[in-house]
C-alpha cells in the first residue's frame, strides 16, 4: 500500500510520521515545491525508525508527481494560508488553482486514489477536487470534522475529569469556527449523556471553546496547529486502507441528506476501502436543524466565489 502526501508542512509531514511510527502503511512519499524540504521532511522521520522499530518507508520528493504512481490514497494539504491584507476572495482563488493542478497531478499517476482534502476553507476546496477530477463522490473526502469532534472530545473530558478516550461525541456542520455544530446532545461518556454529567452551562461553554478551538491553538502557538490535524488525516487513511468502517465525521457532498443538495459539508460517515461508503443521518431537533441551514449558507456562500 502507498500513500501519498502532498504539501510537506507541518500537517503533512505530522501525518506522515504517525503514518509510519503506528506501521498503518508501508510507503509514504512527501511531495513540496520547496526544494529539498519534503526531503528533509522525510529523513528525519525515517531517522526515528531504529529508536521507534518501524518497518514503513518515507521518501521525499520536490515536485516529482511521477514519484507518487499508484497511490491508494493521496491527502492533499498544500495550499495557502490567509495572510494579513488578503481577502477571502483572494484566497479562495490562490487555493482553487492549487488544489486543482494537484488533484490533475495527482491523478495522472494514481487514477484509482481516494483523495483527502485539508486545505482551506476545506468545505469549499473539497468541492473544487471533485468537480475539476471528476471522481465519483466517495473517493473525495474533506478532513474536518474528525479533528472539530477530537478537539470536542477534548473539552468534554476536561471538563467532566473523564479519560477523553472513553469519550463519544460529534461535530458536523462546516469546517469552520462559526459554522461547526458541536452535538452535545449526542455526546456521552460511555453511554451515559454528558447533560447529566455537567450543568447546562458548562456544557454550552464546551461547544463555545470547541468552536474556537482552532483559533485557541493558534494565538497560543502563533501559527496554526498540526498535531491533532495530522491525527485526523491518519485516522481517515488507516481507516480507508483497513477497511476499519469507522464512523467519521467528514465533508463529502451531500445529495439530499439532511435536505441539503449539491455541497460539500461535515457529516457522519461510514470510512471504509471504498472512501466514504455511507452517510449516516442524524435526528436532529429544530435548532440543530437551523444551525445547520445557517452552515450551509455560510459554505455556499463561499461557494459563490467560485468561477466555475
Amino acid at each position: 500500500m502507498r500513500v501519498s502526501i502532498i504539501g510537506a508542512g507541518n500537517v503533512g509531514a505530522t501525518c506522515a510520521q504517525i503514518l509510519a511510527f503506528k506501521q498503518i502503511v508501508s510507503k509514504i512519499v512527501l511531495l513540496d515545491i520547496v526544494d529539498g524540504f519534503a526531503e528533509g521532511k522525510a529523513m528525519d522521520i525515517m531517522q526515528c525508525a531504529p529508536n521507534y522499530g518501524f518497518d514503513s518507508v518515507v521518501t521525499g520528493v520536490t515536485n516529482n508527481y511521477e514519484a507518487t504512481k499508484d497511490s491508494d490514497v493521496v491527502v492533499i494539504t498544500s495550499g495557502s494560508p490567509r495572510k494579513p491584507g488578503m481577502t477571502r476572495e483572494d484566497l479562495v482563488a490562490i487555493n482553487t488553482k492549487v488544489v486543482t493542478d494537484v488533484t490533475s497531478n495527482v491523478l495522472k499517476y494514481s487514477p484509482n486514489a481516494i483523495l483527502i482534502i485539508v486545505t482551506n476553507p476545506l468545505d469549499t476546496m473539497a468541492y473544487v477536487a471533485l468537480k475539476k477530477s471528476g471522481l465519483p463522490k466517495n473517493r473525495v473526502i474533506g478532513m474536518g470534522g474528525g479533528l472539530d469532534s477530537a478537539r470536542f472530545k477534548y473539552y468534554l473530558s476536561k471538563k467532566a475529569n473523564v479519560a477523553i478516550n472513553d469519550v463519544d461525541a460529534m461535530v458536523i456542520g462546516g469546517h469552520g469556527d462559526t459554522t461547526m455544530i458541536p452535538l452535545a446532545r449526542y455526546a456521552n461518556y460511555k453511554g451515559t449523556p454528558f447533560s447529566s454529567l455537567l450543568s447546562k452551562s458548562d456544557l454550552e461553554d464546551v461547544v463555545k471553546e470547541t468552536m474556537v478551538g482552532g483559533a485557541t491553538l493558534t494565538k497560543l502557538l502563533g501559527t496554526s496547529a498540526w498535531n491533532a490535524p495530522g491525527a485526523s488525516v491518519a485516522s481517515l487513511v488507516d481507516s480507508i486502507l483497513h477497511d476499519r468502517k469507522k464512523l467519521i465525521p467528514c465533508a463529502t457532498l451531500v445529495e439530499g441528506e439532511y435536505n441539503t443538495k449539491g455541497i460539500f459539508i461535515g457529516v457522519p460517515c461510514i470510512i471504509g476501502k471504498n472512501g466514504i461508503e455511507k452517510v449516516i443521518e442524524l435526528e436532529l431537533t429544530d435548532i440543530e436543524k437551523e444551525k445547520f441551514q445557517e452552515s450551509v449558507e455560510a459554505i455556499k456562500k463561499v461557494n459563490s466565489l467560485l468561477d466555475f
